[in-house]
């Protein structure tokens, strides 16, 4: 949540570690090394390399994400490349299962993708180098959610750091939030003594009027919900090989996706101290969006009322991670006081209308 690169909650995986995990994928191979380690903190992963070539290996905390949880998104994952997107194939390990356990720990590996890690010394939630880049994203971001369709699986359980859809739908957004909150007792236990239900009512009653009605029309679809360039590998013309990173995905709606992915990238949260935000980069995504999928008037309208509050649900389940599994109070208290709170009041500043005015006016056009 600043310009500096965050330390990794999570010890990295060790040479010998990998070793052993790998043993328990039978197409694997013979582990020779590691290539490299993420950077990113909410799990550790790194690039194994074996006889076989290529792997991606993730270990996941069991209180973040077990292995039936994993199963969850593998199988959405599987169904996408059915469908003929591109995203990582997941290996096999030797019950058949798609992850591991040893000890307080979950393993998944994933095959290397196809194409070129554009953005691999760029945080996540930065914008695209360019418009074309964001036109391409937008190009396959449709794509995923044409592919998505028949996908049925129910809303994942109520997993920390899940992009849930929850609050925004509901006639009642304060009650949906409560019983969110009261669901979740690290969050409760957090925002006890803070007025939150004030500050909800709020930011609802200044950005998300007549925003329920409009997305009880929208159609429930499986989206990837953290839709950013540093989830994405390119091609040498520029447009996008491959999509990663579903650690996020579950049942939303297109829109949804849409407004994350906006809310995500082309708006420059870290530096906007100098850098004002600029619609031409979320414009550019609509484009290209709109080169596979419709998206009619009231699409973008329903998109643009959409983006101030989108985060919200994600916002309280990084409280849910923070002050449940990491016990850290002052992480938490970013993610719900410079994350949820000041990121939906920008929009409400002079900065932030004309950004939405230019958005809707440019996607219309």
């Amino acid at each position: 949540m600043g310009t500096a690169l965050e330390a990794p909650a999570w010890p990295a995986i060790t040479a010998e570690e990998a070793e052993a995990v790998l043993g328990l994928f039978p197409n694997a191979g013979r582990f020779e090394g590691l290539i490299w380690h993420s950077p990113r903190p909410f799990s550790a992963a790194t690039l194994v390399q074996t006889d076989r070539g290529e792997f991606f290996l993730k270990r996941h905390h069991q209180k973040l994400r077990s292995t039936a949880a994993l199963a969850e998104e593998h199988a959405f994952m599987a169904h996408l490349r059915a469908n003929g997107l591109s995203v990582p194939e997941v290996l096999a390990a030797t019950d058949g299962t798609g992850a591991v356990t040893h000890g307080p720990w979950s393993y998944e590996l994933q095959g290397k993708a196809t194409g070129v890690d554009l953005y691999h010394d760029r945080q996540s939630w930065t914008p695209f180098l360019s418009h074309a880049h964001a036109h391409a994203a937008g190009v396959a971001l449709a794509r995923l959610h044409r592919a998505a369709h028949g996908f049925t699986a129910a809303p994942r359980p109520s997993h920390p750091l899940i992009a849930s859809f929850t609050i925004l739908p509901a006639t009642d957004p304060l009650a949906a939030a409560e019983a969110y909150v009261a669901a979740h007792p690290p969050i409760a236990a957090f925002l006890a003594d803070k007025a939150w239900r004030q500050e909800l009512v709020r930011l609802l009653d200044a950005l998300g009027n007549g925003l329920a009605t409009r997305l009880e029309k929208q159609p429930p679809l499986w989206t990837h919900n953290d839709w950013h360039p540093s989830n994405l590998l390119w091609s040498p013309d520029g447009s996008v090989s491959a999509v990663f990173d579903f650690g996020l995905a579950t049942q939303t709606c297109a829109l949804h996706d849409i407004a994350t992915a906006i809310e995500r990238t082309a708006i420059p949260w870290l530096e906007m101290d100098r850098d004002l935000p600029d619609a031409r980069g979320a414009i550019a995504l609509l484009a290209g969006y709109r080169t596979v999928l419709p998206l009619t008037t009231a699409d973008v309208e329903t998109v643009v009322r959409l983006l101030p509050l989108v985060h919200v649900e994600f916002a309280l389940s990084e409280i849910d991670y923070f002050a449940g599994i990491l016990r850290d109070p002052d992480q938490a208290t970013l993610a719900w006081k410079d994350y949820l709170i000041d990121h939906a009041d920008w929009f409400l500043s002079a900065p932030g209308r004309e950004f939405l005015q230019h958005l809707e006016s440019g996607a219309q056009a």
